[in-house]
């Protein structure tokens, strides 16, 4: 028995593809009886799964399950909800893995599999080797079993540990208003809602994975607009958005305007350095130099990093870094969330307490503590539509012309410094995109720095996004 996955769904850092295209309810099965074989030969045998809410996710979940039981291991079914539930899943019930069905932040007929070890990340190469021993057929088998715990409950209470809302009334009377997205996330952001005090408006609690009022990615500030109408018309102090899994947060301040993922983390990052001086705080390449001097003059060393959950994760690991985060609002605690003892991992409706309890410790509204900010000009996240078989090519050549033109840094992509401020090219590890980025310290110098990326984009035959004319 052996079984070739189509290449395309072999990602960085999990596997991933549209469902009935290049995945198929049978990659399910081998994807479990490939990481059982792994378990299997490292002493490893008991393992919690979870899946979100689109509509192939139960019929994935249910192959998996039986190629992970056929293959001897004992198998913890933890239910639907999102993926950080997964992950705490992994630690509280003792599991030596964890896998999670989610198609994440992707279009509502993508899905795939994030996987975890107890110990440290699960990516790059291992899950190469995963498609190695499919192909190989080098299966083990064996008589394993399956039982159902109900975990949402369990990591609610988690997640609100850490909460100033749950232990006293706040000084000041807050209004929070919250937008699922319809994604896997809604039940237990319902629940953490119900136990904090304040007044709450929910928006699209319901986990639909069709997705019907808008799409789950709050990096998209389309998707953000029936969060910013609530936040207007009720005068709310904050608003939270999340994505299909929950693991990624979007924010929005009391005038309905964004705080991007580099912005929350100065904040997040001065918390933590006030506790923890000299920590190293790791951010993608996508984020402002405005973080990272932040981050140094808070008393901390600024890391840049390549983008990807499982890429920071190890980097924290390596690091013994407190806190990460990205520009995708992917914010990674371990500083009193499961602490250093265990690697940290993304999980927005926790960023979501940590950013709530900063607001109620201020004197000031969180527009005020955002305009408070050194100002900078900027493009949000632009993506270039790309197929994958030719984006890594682009950035390649990109690399090679630009290496010798002055200061570039290509840790993950193509980051290019100039008197003006950067801009970065990198390829995406999970869509068919191209993501791009400019900030500057002046609108005239934000424009040249777009000129600069189109000329170079323009070269290498891709079609210029309306953003970046």
């Amino acid at each position: 028995m052996k079984h070739n996955f189509q290449p395309s769904i072999i990602r960085a850092y999990d596997i991933r593809g549209v469902y009935g295209q290049t995945l198929h309810d049978i990659d399910a099965f081998f994807v479990g009886k490939s990481f059982a074989s792994f378990l299997r030969k490292n002493n490893h045998r008991k393992i919690s799964v979870a899946c979100d809410g689109r509509i192939s996710s139960p019929a994935l979940k249910a192959q998996l399950i039986k190629a992970l039981v056929e293959s001897g291991l004992e198998v913890i079914d933890v239910g639907m909800g999102p993926t950080p539930m997964l992950y705490y899943s992994v630690y509280h019930l003792k599991c030596d893995a964890g896998i999670m069905v989610t198609g994440s932040h992707n279009p509502k007929d993508h899905n795939g599999f994030k996987i975890i070890l107890k110990e440290r990340p699960f990516f790059g190469d291992d899950i190469s080797n995963l498609a190695k021993i499919a192909a190989a057929g080098d299966f083990i088998d064996g008589k394993g079993s399956t039982n159902e715990f109900y975990m949402e409950d369990i990591y609610v209470e988690k997640i609100l540990s850490d909460s100033l809302l749950t232990k006293k009334h706040p000084a000041k009377k807050i209004k929070i208003a919250w937008d699922a997205g319809n994604g896997s996330a809604g039940r237990a952001m319902k629940k953490v809602s119900e136990k904090l005090h304040g007044e709450h408006f929910l928006l699209f609690e319901e986990i639909d994975g069709t997705f019907p009022n808008h799409h789950p990615d709050p990096t998209v500030p389309k998707n953000l607009e029936d969060l910013k109408k609530v936040i207007l018309k009720e005068k709310c102090d904050i608003g939270i958005a999340f994505d299909g899994d929950g693991d990624r947060i979007g924010v929005m301040d009391d005038e309905g305007e964004i705080l991007w993922g580099d912005q929350l983390m100065i904040f997040f990052a001065r918390e933590v350095l006030a506790k923890m001086p000299n920590s190293v705080i790791i951010a993608d390449v996508k984020a402002s130099n405005v973080l990272f001097d932040e981050i140094t003059k808070a008393g901390g060393k600024p890391m840049m990093w390549k983008t990807g959950h499982s890429l920071i994760k190890a980097k924290m690991q390596e690091t013994h870094s407190p806190i990460a985060g990205e520009m995708s609002g992917h914010i990674f605690f371990a500083d009193t969330y499961l602490s250093h003892k265990n690697h940290g991992y993304d999980d927005a409706l926790y960023a979501a307490i940590r950013i709530i309890n900063i607001l109620l410790q201020s004197d000031a509204k969180l527009s005020d503590l955002r305009k408070a900010l050194p100002q900078t000009f900027s493009t949000p996240e632009i993506r270039v539509d790309s197929e994958d078989e030719k984006k890594f090519a682009i950035v390649d050549k990109l690399k090679k012309m630009l290496h010798k033109s002055g200061n570039v840094n290509d840790v993950d992509g193509v980051r290019v410094t100039t008197d003006k401020g950067w801009w970065l090219i990198r390829a995406s590890n999970t869509q068919p995109v191209l993501v791009a980025r400019c900030e500057a310290n002046s609108a005239e110098g934000l424009e040249e720095l777009k000129s600069n990326l189109r000329d170079n984009l323009k070269i290498c035959n891709v079609k210029i996004p309306q953003e970046l004319i």
